[in-house]
């Protein structure tokens, strides 16, 4: 794919008008940063995901939080109002429990290293959750509680050194508490990584084993991903095969964008949870930069220039089709910064 194919990987021309949810048969959510922030809902999205059900659109809730049941994250969504079931609701546990259900026999002994709700989902597929290396599991599954030990990472250990399949529900470095930030699941799989030499299987994203599990479960033959990080929402969605939606509630900036790589970009941008409402934003090659509703914005000795005038955001789409362009020099994106800012 050429630089300007890839600036612009948008809906077609011909879907032009049509609120960009039309163009997919299911909408797949990141929850942290997309739905909500913290205890509370990210502004606007509980009007939006209510038209998104009043409208017949399926929908899933993804998250590579495997620490609480889908039961509890649904009942959640419910005191906002939102009618979510728990079936909605997909884990990086639950994926992780059917990597595991696929390569091992029924009720077999699988080592389980994390949460309670992990042990629950495995215990779902059809396997027999264990604690220890001695049970002889013929996989061991781990993934994040804030109460693992010592111990149970060195089990995990033992059993991953015999060679049967390490499972892992996510790689997630840190993790974010009302304290701040804490180590993540990525940090306790370091450890066994390090004792070991093995490597994973990784579950959630940026692995396509959660999506994917989120759109067999929404029935979605093409699903939009909807997310608010780069390197595990869109880097998901591309490894999976499916379009994403970058939308700016959550972990990504602008200048973040500009520079992303091509397994980095997404098919759309927006604000927030709206753009699912209104019709993509598209980029049109002029001269020797790109147009979008409105702004022009084009590469002029190793400098990104914007100019023009309305939704701030198509200002920004117009500015990442320069810049990716551009690649792989990243042109200096002050200039066009200021233009979004002002």
């Amino acid at each position: 794919m050429n630089g300007s194919e890839q600036a612009d990987r948008a809906a077609p021309r011909s879907a032009a008008g049509l609120p960009l949810l039309r163009l997919y048969d299911a909408v797949l959510l990141d929850l942290d940063g997309v739905v909500r922030v913290g205890s509370r809902p990210v502004p606007h999205a509980v009007p939006v995901l209510r038209g998104l059900r009043d409208a017949g659109r399926r929908t899933a809730y993804v998250t590579n939080n495997a620490n609480r049941p889908p039961a509890d994250v649904a009942a959640d969504l419910r005191r906002w109002g939102l009618a979510v079931a728990e079936e909605e609701v997909v884990t990086s546990a639950e994926a992780a429990a059917r990597l595991a259900a696929d390569r091992c026999r029924h009720l077999a002994p699988v080592l389980v290293i994390g949460s309670q709700a992990l042990r629950t989902a495995v215990a779902a597929h059809g396997l027999r959750p264990v604690a220890f290396e001695r049970d002889g599991p013929a996989a061991v599954v781990q993934g994040f509680a804030p109460t693992v030990s010592w111990q149970e990472l060195a089990e995990a250990g033992h059993a991953v050194a015999r060679g049967v399949p390490w499972i892992v529900t996510n790689t997630d470095l840190t993790a974010p508490t009302p304290r701040g930030t804490v180590p993540g699941n990525g940090a306790l799989v370091a450890v066994v990584q390090a004792a070991t030499g093995a490597e994973p299987i990784v579950a959630g994203k940026p692995s396509p084993p959660l999506l994917r599990e989120a759109a067999r479960r929404a029935g979605a033959h093409r699903p939009l991903m909807v997310g608010d990080s780069l390197d595990t929402d869109v880097q998901g969605a591309h490894r999976a095969g499916y379009d994403s939606l970058l939308v700016l509630t959550g972990r990504t900036r602008p200048a973040d964008l500009f520079a992303a790589p091509p397994h980095l970009r997404p098919t759309h941008l927006g604000r927030d949870l709206r753009a699912l409402c209104a019709p993509p934003l598209v980029t049109d090659r002029r001269a020797e930069g790109w147009w979008c509703q409105g702004w022009y914005a084009r590469v002029e000795d190793g400098v990104l220039l914007l100019e023009g005038s309305g939704d701030t955001c198509a200002g920004l789409r117009a500015a990442c089709a320069a810049a990716w362009s551009a690649a792989p020099s990243l042109p200096d994106p002050f200039r066009a910064l200021a233009m979004l800012d002002a």
